[in-house]
């Protein structure tokens, strides 16, 4: 599996394909239209590749761009930027991924615009809605994915505690024994 999904909620999941944001050299998980296809597979929306170009990437990473800035916005109170939205919607706004019932159960096919219209439009309810106030981003320094916080008390740190926490409570860990051996 190359890819990671670590929010349950795939809008977030897809904005965390650029991961370390505020490093110098972010690390991009969507670096070709290949991966691109492989994050719909991966993610349970497509059963079939659905052959991205280099023209569906870019749309792709400007829509996810737009996600993380509209997120970013709420997360710090501010305004939703305007051509964010803008985009957004116009993504919300295209053909459903067509489910079909055969023999074998359920296939999910569709193009690349249709999986980012699945997206866009999940994001819009995120966003738009009562989960909004959900929104939180991992404390962990070097992290930027973003999640919902839908656990007990909405007092969630991580976006992940098998990758993120794990590795804070480690670094705790060792530093208390360093302290504890000085």
């Amino acid at each position: 599996m190359t890819h990671a999904f670590p929010c349950g909620t795939l809008p977030l999941d897809f904005v965390g394909t650029r991961r370390a944001r505020r490093n110098v050299a972010p690390l991009e998980k969507l670096a070709s239209p290949d991966m691109l296809d492989d994050w719909f597979v991966e993610a349970g929306m497509l059963d079939l590749a659905p052959g991205a170009n280099e023209a569906d990437l870019a749309i792709a990473i400007e829509l996810r761009e737009s996600i993380y800035s509209l997120v970013a916005a709420r997360l710090n109170d501010r305004p939703l930027p305007a051509e964010a939205v803008a985009e957004l919607n116009l993504q919300a706004s295209g053909l459903p991924v067509t489910l079909r019932l055969g023999p074998d159960g359920l296939t999910r096919t569709g193009s690349v615009s249709q999986g980012l219209a699945a997206l866009a439009r999940e994001a819009v309810e995120i966003l738009g809605g009562d989960q909004e106030a959900l929104l939180r981003e991992c404390s962990r320094p070097e992290c930027t994915q973003v999640y919902l916080d839908r656990s007990r008390g909405h007092r969630r740190e991580w976006c992940a505690m098998r990758t993120c926490g794990n590795r804070v409570k480690a670094a705790a860990y060792r530093a208390r024994q360093h302290t504890v051996k000085a």
